[in-house]
């Protein structure tokens, strides 16, 4: 096995794939990157036995067919720190992978591609295409609020859920909610939930741009893959019931807060440096055309900042997670936004609004949900 490449061409696919390799791996294997040729393409494989991720690209030039695995992360390590415009010569010699260029010579160790593992074969229920641009929003709108080593395992992930002529994604820690939804008029889509886990998560995100390139999306009862013209990637899917998010969501709001953005974005990190380093809570005081922003922490500093909004309820004042606050408006992407609460102890709803014509539009198809907390 041999073949001739560009660093350039090497180096992208294979950070693509190393970020699937398992880092803290209980068989060597795992550490590993399965490298094969066959018909003039090169195609690495890497995977941690719940996400595995394929790329492929074109060879010119001489090589010979045939397959082996090499460490991932001292292999990307070497690539990364040659030459840009040098050239490769990967190949085989006593059970050694020899990486070439110029005078440089590396000699790396290898395992058989025989033993390599791969996600088993499977056949899914339902596929479709989406353009990178939606999946994009679907998953960068939503998961800041995946739970981390959560006890309840079916909230360490993000739910996608298909249903006639909607993509809904829904990620929740038990302590505020986001949703996004995207409209789908390729088909009539069956109605279906799967959740990802989190690194799968993460690794669709790593993957995918802004373009409106489709990816085609393949579900089924255990898995989930994606396909494009440059990767394959394929993740196992969290085995649980996602909760009912519906339940949670506000129904009934009677007073509704209207700001830009980054003004109130601004007021929080600002008071969010003397705030608690454990608690991170901020008290929010409304009255008619302002807000007042307070904070407090335990070496008796004080944090307050008032800012005009438009609010016309009754005086309310309630306490929130700053950080929560601050990962919301984060991910909406609207000049403005607005709270739709109730009273001082039940949840805020949160979404964009955008200026048409100089009037208010809600722009509602990403929604934030977070619990208010006593301070």
């Amino acid at each position: 096995m041999n073949f001739t490449i560009s660093r350039e061409d090497f180096l992208h696919p294979l950070q693509l794939v190393a970020g699937a390799v398992e880092r803290r791996h209980t068989l060597p294997i795992l550490g590993n990157v399965l490298i094969r040729v066959n018909d003039d393409a090169l195609w690495m494989t890497g995977t941690d036995l719940e996400v595995e991720l394929i790329t492929n690209v074109a060879l010119v030039g001489n090589s010979t067919n045939g397959k082996i695995t090499v460490p991932a992360k001292k292999l990307l390590d070497i690539v990364r720190g040659l030459p840009d415009d040098c050239t490769i010569l990967f190949s085989l010699e006593d059970n050694k992978a020899l990486i070439k260029s110029g005078r440089a010579r590396y000699s790396l160790s290898t395992l058989s591609a025989d033993d390599y593992p791969n996600l088993e074969d499977w056949e899914g229920d339902s596929e479709f295409e989406i353009s990178q641009h939606n999946l994009k929003q679907l998953i960068e709108s939503v998961q800041f609020s995946m739970a981390q080593q959560d006890v309840r395992y079916y909230l360490n992930g993000m739910s996608l859920e298909t249903s006639e002529h909607l993509i809904r994604s829904v990620a929740t820690d038990g302590h505020r909610l986001a949703m996004s939804v995207v409209e789908y008029t390729d088909e009539v889509l069956p109605t279906k939930q799967v959740i990802i886990p989190r690194k799968g998560v993460m690794e669709i995100s790593r993957l995918i741009d802004d373009s409106q390139t489709k990816v085609k999306v393949r579900l089924g009862a255990n898995h989930i893959s994606m396909l494009s013209n440059s990767f394959v990637f394929t993740s196992k899917l969290v085995d649980g019931r996602f909760p009912d998010y519906n339940r949670v969501v506000p129904k009934e709001t009677n007073k509704g807060l209207i700001v830009y953005r980054d003004i109130i974005k601004g007021a929080l990190s600002r008071a969010m440096i003397l705030t608690n380093e454990k608690f991170k809570g901020v008290r929010l005081s409304l009255s008619a055309g302002e807000l007042k922003i307070t904070a407090d922490n335990p070496e008796q500093e004080h944090a307050e900042e008032i800012i005009d909004v438009e609010y016309q309820g009754d005086d309310l004042e309630i306490g929130f997670n700053v950080a929560y606050l601050i990962d919301v408006l984060n991910a909406v992407d609207t000049d403005m936004v607005i709270f739709k609460l109730f009273d001082s102890n039940t949840m805020v709803l949160i979404h964009g609004i955008k200026l048409v014509d100089g009037l208010p539009i809600d722009e509602d198809s990403s929604q934030y949900v977070i619990m208010p907390m006593r301070i």
